[in-house]
């Protein structure tokens, strides 16, 4: 019976061992950058991540770290891993960057900061530091080959940013807060924008059960009708 128990547990031990990855250290730079780029391939960004550490600890002054740091970032960016994809282009325009790759990787900080926004009421902050990046970008770029592509999302960030004013006001009208509402109208983002004009966009059925359509929300019922102290107009205390 001991026999068979520790025949047992020899058999565990082995199989552990072999399903899991030897400790690789000490390895040549191709050797790294190879493993990266196929764990990429694979989809497996984990290990990528580990293969480019290696490579970056193990040979600091490669040529293949510049290319890497790209490739990563770009991975990053592609599994909608936006804050490590800024994260690695931060590190390539800090230590790599050519002029022309430079531009390149401002314009895909922004591009992430971007696609980081499919719900924008949802954090207005990120939208008001996308448009100060696109416009940095405009001057610091004025002949860019990416500007239509960075003036197509400040117009569709501005629009945003006006239909959520314009949702703001709707909340304000509802509390019957006459100058709040004339307030966040009056907010045009840009002047060649009309707020009263923007067409919010559709609400998939699942998010607007819970969250509304942006003019009124299912749960309105529960809400008390009560006069709000903090969102007073002035002549409310009157």
């Amino acid at each position: 019976m001991v026999k068979t128990w520790l025949a047992a547990i020899a058999v565990l031990v082995l199989f552990a061992g072999c399903g899991k990855e030897p400790e690789e250290f000490n390895k040549p730079a191709e050797y790294w950058y190879e493993k990266m780029v196929n764990a990429v391939a694979n989809g497996n960004l984990e290990k990528a991540d580990n293969y480019f550490s290696s490579l970056q600890s193990e040979h600091i002054s490669s040529p293949f770290l510049s290319e890497a740091t790209m490739i990563m970032a770009q991975a990053h960016m592609a599994q909608e891993e936006y804050l490590l994809a800024e994260h690695f282009l931060n590190e390539y325009v800090r230590r790599y960057a050519t002029p022309a790759g430079r531009e390149y990787a401002e314009f895909l900080k922004i591009k992430a900061k971007f696609l980081a926004l499919p719900n924008p009421g949802r954090d207005q902050g990120l939208i008001d530091e996308t448009l100060i990046g696109a416009g940095v970008f405009k001057q610091t770029y004025p002949y860019s080959p990416y500007l239509p592509l960075i003036n197509t999302m400040e117009t569709q960030l501005h629009l945003a940013k006006a239909s959520l004013n314009e949702q703001i006001a709707g909340l304000y009208d509802r509390l019957q807060k006459p100058k709040g509402s004339a307030y966040y109208r009056a907010m045009a983002p840009v002047t060649w924008i009309e707020g009263s004009e923007v067409v919010s966009a559709d609400i998939p059925w699942y998010r607007e059960m819970f969250e509304g359509d942006g003019s009124s929300s299912w749960y309105d019922f529960l809400i008390p009708k009560t006069r709000s102290v903090v969102s007073m107009d002035d002549n409310d205390t009157k």
